[in-house]
């Protein structure tokens, strides 16, 4: 997808706010400090619409971004972060929850893990539940660029067997520094939203 057009759209604190133009849309759940916001940009060609929090683990709103008027990503409120109280990460879950499960324009989540590290407690849960309840994702592993390539393999296969994904399921490596990924994720995304929607040509008359 060739990006004419990104903009933020809103700041959503509650369903009412979600945007009413029934464009398809693509999710994006992670850790706090795992990279959503600089793969956005990185996809848009962008370096600052999406902003990331300089306090992390404080965004507790889903952020809009629309794109070419075809879709929307969504920025999910970052998970795991340790310093937010235990009643503020059962608000925000439930928050999150209320959005996967019922918002009929999600096409896709992507969940986004750290190449660097094995999938956390909290990844796993996210995991699990979007298997729990059939949600079309993809593991997209960032911060590529900070892992020898000689090591990629290895560190993919510890986030495979540590989720028990299969291998539809990624991981796709990514690295906002490189656009490493960037294509092959545009691709994803793509097929996700059913884009672009091509009539068939008709068929030549025929000529005796």
């Amino acid at each position: 997808m060739k990006v004419n057009t990104a903009e933020f759209v809103i700041s959503a604190v509650q369903p009412s706010q979600y945007p009413e133009d029934a464009l398809p849309e693509v999710a994006l759940a992670g850790r706090s400090n795992v990279g959503k916001s600089s793969l956005i940009n990185r996809m848009i060609s962008r370096k600052n619409l999406a902003r990331t929090s300089s306090q992390p683990g404080k965004t507790q709103t889903l952020n809009y971004y629309r794109i070419n008027n075809d879709l929307h990503f969504v920025d999910l409120p970052g998970y795991g972060y340790a310093k937010v109280s235990k009643t503020e990460r059962e608000r925000w879950g439930r928050f999150i929850e209320q959005y996967l499960v019922s918002r009929e324009e999600l096409k896709l989540v992507l969940q986004l893990v750290d190449l660097r590290h094995p999938p956390s407690k909290d990844d796993q849960a996210m995991f699990e539940w979007l298997q729990h309840f059939d949600k079309p994702m993809l593991v997209v592993a960032t911060k590529a660029d900070k892992v020898p390539k000689s090591q990629w393999q290895k560190h993919a296969k510890i986030i495979r067997e540590t989720l028990g994904m299969t291998p539809s399921q990624g991981p796709l490596l990514f690295s906002s520094e490189l656009g490493l990924g960037k294509d092959e994720l545009w691709n994803l995304i793509e097929q996700s939203i059913g884009y672009p929607t091509l009539e068939a040509a008709p068929e030549a008359p025929i000529v005796e």
